[in-house]
């Protein structure tokens, strides 16, 4: 391909720097794209010894003219990522290097194909949607942040059951102690509320999944909303933390209202491979499609 000069493409890297298997495959994808004329980008907290810039990646935490996110590290790692993939409106594009790597689209043997569907611009981009959250306090204070996998409320110590209140649509639904809830999105199905009991979505599902967390209620089970409803939870007699997809929160004080709605903006995710979700799902939960009978000669 030709370069023209002062229009030379650009990926933002986000890597786990605490993994030196990460900055080792982000060190390979790098010269693969320098040989194509492709520029790099990372943040000084992702480069703390210096090797990613020796190598001619230029340090940057703002990311700018970037046209791809480019992930070396575990579901965590994405999660991080995705702020600035949805503050550039910019594809996210994930090697795993973590345990499952859910949110994950290549594995470390990819990285030939990543370069490779990288310069040729060979892949596509699936929007997966996010929630909005604001958490109105009793003195008028308003915070707002937003979510990807979830939005979660829950107690502050672990002596007292938190009292919370379930509102759809502002229409109250129940009343219940528990040790928190939940509000997902598809993508966070496989997260914080899969551990919680709640059902799977496919991505291309825009919903949200209401899931209480270990709930003093007969009536406790998910319940899955419409992308337009409003879930509001109150926490009216005790203070209790909000956190969005655990990497954002706040201390809630009682009295205080927790609103969560469709985010206008999606996260972009990139795809370079044709597996289905499916697919996915069995490979990184490891689940038996030959039946629970089979012994490890295949009988």
């Amino acid at each position: 391909m030709t370069v023209t000069a002062g229009h030379a493409r650009r990926v933002h890297l986000v890597v786990h720097g605490g993994r030196p298997s990460a900055i080792s495959a982000a060190l390979s994808v790098v010269v693969g794209l320098s040989e194509h004329g492709i520029d790099t980008t990372v943040s000084a907290q992702d480069d703390e010894d210096g090797r990613l810039e020796a190598a001619g990646v230029s340090v940057s935490d703002s990311a700018p003219g970037t046209e791809l996110v480019l992930v070396f590290g575990g579901d965590g790692t994405m999660l991080r990522a995705a702020d600035t993939a949805i503050a550039h409106g910019v594809g996210l594009l994930g090697v795993n290097l973590g345990r499952v790597g859910f949110l994950a689209e290549a594995e470390v043997g990819d990285l030939e194909r990543v370069v490779e569907a990288i310069v040729t611009r060979s892949y596509t981009v699936e929007p997966r949607m996010c929630v909005h959250v604001a958490v109105h306090q009793p003195d008028q204070s308003v915070w707002e942040s937003w979510a990807l996998n979830e939005v979660s409320v829950s107690r502050v110590a672990d002596l007292y059951v938190l009292e919370l209140l379930l509102e759809i649509d502002n229409e109250p639904l129940s009343r219940f102690g528990a040790d928190g809830l939940i509000v997902s999105t598809a993508t966070g199905s496989t997260a914080y509320a899969f551990s919680a009991g709640g059902p799977v979505m496919w991505p291309q599902v825009e919903a949200m999944c209401v899931v209480p967390v270990s709930a003093h209620a007969l009536f406790s089970r998910p319940l899955v909303v419409a992308p337009t409803s409003v879930v509001t939870i109150s926490n009216p007699y005790s203070d209790a933390r909000v956190s969005a997809d655990g990497r954002r929160g706040m201390l809630a004080q009682a009295g205080s209202r927790t609103v969560v709605t469709r985010n206008s903006r999606h996260v972009n995710f990139v795809r370079i491979h044709e597996s289905t979700f499916t697919d996915r799902l069995v490979r990184k939960f490891r689940l038996p499609v030959q039946g629970w009978r089979v012994d490890a000669d295949g009988n």
